[in-house]
């Protein structure tokens, strides 16, 4: 199955066989792959060997550990284009995904200063907050932070939370122009990894995003936590 005489190091070749029973569906997604004790002697090389390709295909979101459990075949990951302005809604939807969303907290309130500037409030100013679950086939994705101007949406309720954000919007008489947003890596904190149902430590993505209507007005601040073990970001780059 492998070859020692390949100047390919055999644990790259592992990582391309486990890919390929993957690929070929040989492992199903959420499925166990053998413990390391038996591809060792599948393959007849080091346990470290073999620990090394999977934490590799652990690292490329391929796999996914369970502590006391396994480690265990990850769904594909979820595409998301940084050149358009889309909900989190229309993206599942699009991608043939049921999107549904859990809202741990919802309430009006003065925010925190940065806020308050990113949004162009005076002190005086109220937000509403909202902070969600975002799920994909009822699986976690994202924990979404959200932060909205009361005075744009004075009739804001949960119940209207369910749906799309931006279709709410632009049902009324107000339309959606643009973002800017920025993004990063970091480790994920006790209480999300919680809320997101992963382990520690895993990697996450941070996106925090301004949006504008039309007329120019900041509409929204979101700080989002995506799971990196089912996101990846994806733009086209022109020259």
């Amino acid at each position: 199955m492998l070859d020692k005489q390949s100047h390919i190091p055999m644990y790259v070749q592992i990582e391309e066989e486990l890919k390929r029973r993957i690929k070929d569906g040989e492992v199903a997604v959420g499925t166990a792959i053998p413990s390391e004790r038996e591809l060792t002697e599948q393959f007849g090389v080091s346990r470290m060997t073999v620990r090394q390709s999977i934490t590799n295909l652990v690292n490329e979101g391929l796999l996914y550990r369970e502590k006391g459990r396994g480690t265990f075949v990850a769904s594909q990951k979820v595409e998301q284009p940084l050149n358009g302005l889309t909900s989190f809604t229309e993206d599942m939807k699009a991608r043939g995904l049921t999107p549904s969303n859990k809202v741990i907290q919802f309430e009006k309130m003065l925010p925190e200063p940065d806020i308050s500037a990113e949004l162009q409030l005076k002190p005086s100013e109220e937000v509403f907050k909202v902070e969600r679950i975002r799920y994909a086939n009822e699986k976690p994705m994202a924990l979404e932070r959200t932060y909205l101007p009361a005075k744009l949406f004075p009739g804001l309720d949960e119940q209207a939370l369910d749906g799309s954000l931006y279709s709410l919007i632009e049902s009324g008489q107000q339309s959606i122009s643009h973002a800017s947003q920025r993004m990063e890596a970091a480790l994920v904190r006790k209480e999300e990894a919680e809320l997101l149902q992963i382990a520690m430590p895993s990697a996450i993505l941070i996106i925090e995003r301004i949006s504008y209507l039309t007329n120019g007005t900041p509409f929204e601040v979101v700080r989002s936590i995506y799971r990196a073990d089912r996101y990846k970001f994806v733009t086209e780059i022109q020259r």
